[in-house]
């Protein structure tokens, strides 16, 4: 048996349910409405769909004429700075192979930016880490703002990403969603001895170089990278 919800908690939740009841039933209409017109791509002008394949093989730009299979659009927080989502360089590649196998196309529909508080914590640039959720669900939005796609992948990590992304991914939330995250990063140095030597560093019995050498040993490194080969269709 579940435990039973905290009254404080219960009491806030039945509030917001209360106060947002309006608008949560205007996004549920708008949703509804969404998803009842179909594939959006259907609705495109032949040159609004053409420039929207323009750039695609053509197998890909064939598959896309038709109307009859899925088109996947990949949204990425990749970057080469932050070891969490530089995995995601390949991801792209290896999801429309995938796709192409199922019958069905994928194409990047746009990047958004990635910070880390562990590169900025003490720096200028740490302020705009909240203010980097609104910038990546707009950019998110701008990518699935041409209505190409039948679906979304959502390529991030971290408590900044991933709630931008989602928050895009609510206002799309007619395309089925996915959210793809990079994979476990191997950790280098125990964090016992990082504060060792951070210690010693503190009392000036260690070196600058010494402690940039346990850093740099102690932080993650990328995730292991996917593998290209494409999944064998079933039937």
């Amino acid at each position: 048996m579940l435990p039973s919800l905290d009254p404080t908690v219960a009491d806030v939740t039945r509030r917001i349910r209360e106060r947002s009841a309006e608008r949560r039933a205007l996004y549920e209409r708008r949703m509804a409405d969404q998803h009842r017109r179909g594939v959006h791509r259907g609705e495109l002008s032949c040159g609004n769909l053409a420039h929207g394949f323009a750039a695609c093989g053509e197998t890909d730009k064939n598959a896309l004429k038709l109307m009859n299979s899925a088109n996947l659009g990949i949204i990425s927080a990749y970057n080469d700075m932050l070891s969490a989502h530089q995995p995601f360089e390949t991801f792209p590649e290896t999801i429309k192979a995938a796709a192409r196998a199922m019958g069905s196309t994928a194409q990047f529909a746009g990047g958004v930016p990635a910070m880390c508080d562990g590169v900025t914590q003490g720096q200028p640039g740490m302020e705009l880490s909240l203010f980097s959720r609104d910038v990546i669900a707009m950019a998110t939005a701008v990518g699935l703002s041409h209505n190409m796609f039948d679906a979304a992948l959502y390529l991030g990590v971290c408590d900044k990403i991933v709630p931008g992304l989602f928050i895009a991914a609510a206002r799309f939330g007619h395309l089925p969603a996915m959210f793809v995250p990079a994979g476990p990063m191997p950790s280098g140095l125990p964090n016992k001895e990082k504060a060792r030597i951070r210690q010693l560093f503190a009392e000036g019995k260690a070196s600058r170089e010494e402690l940039l050498e346990a850093e740099s040993q102690s932080y993650h490194s990328p995730a292991p990278a996917p593998s290209t080969a494409p999944p064998t269709p079933t039937s």
